[in-house]
C-alpha cells in the first residue's frame, strides 16, 4: 500500500518556512515530493499544493498531518492506495 499525502497551502510566502521545517522533520519517510504552484512570469502565486509519496508507518503519519493541519493555512489529506 502507498501513502499520498496531499498538502494544500496558502499565503506561501508566509508559511513556507514552516511547512518546510515540518518536512524536513519526516525527510527520512518522504520518498517522492512534487510542489505545484500556478505562477508565471508576471505573477508569484500564493498558493501551493504539495504531493508527497510517504513510506513512514501509520503513527508518522498521522503526526506529520497532525502537525501540518496545525499551520494556519494548510490543509492536508491523506490517501492509501
Amino acid at each position: 500500500m502507498k501513502n499520498i499525502i496531499i498538502i494544500s497551502v496558502e499565503q506561501r510566502q508566509s508559511v513556507s518556512a514552516s511547512v518546510q521545517e515540518v518536512l524536513t522533520q519526516f525527510g527520512c519517510f518522504i520518498k517522492t515530493r512534487l510542489g505545484i504552484t500556478d505562477s508565471s512570469k508576471e505573477k508569484c502565486s500564493q498558493t501551493g499544493l504539495i504531493i508527497l509519496e510517504f513510506i513512514g508507518s501509520e503513527k508518522e503519519i498521522s503526526s506529520i498531518t497532525e502537525k501540518l493541519a496545525a499551520i494556519k493555512g494548510v490543509k492536508v489529506k491523506t490517501v492509501s492506495i
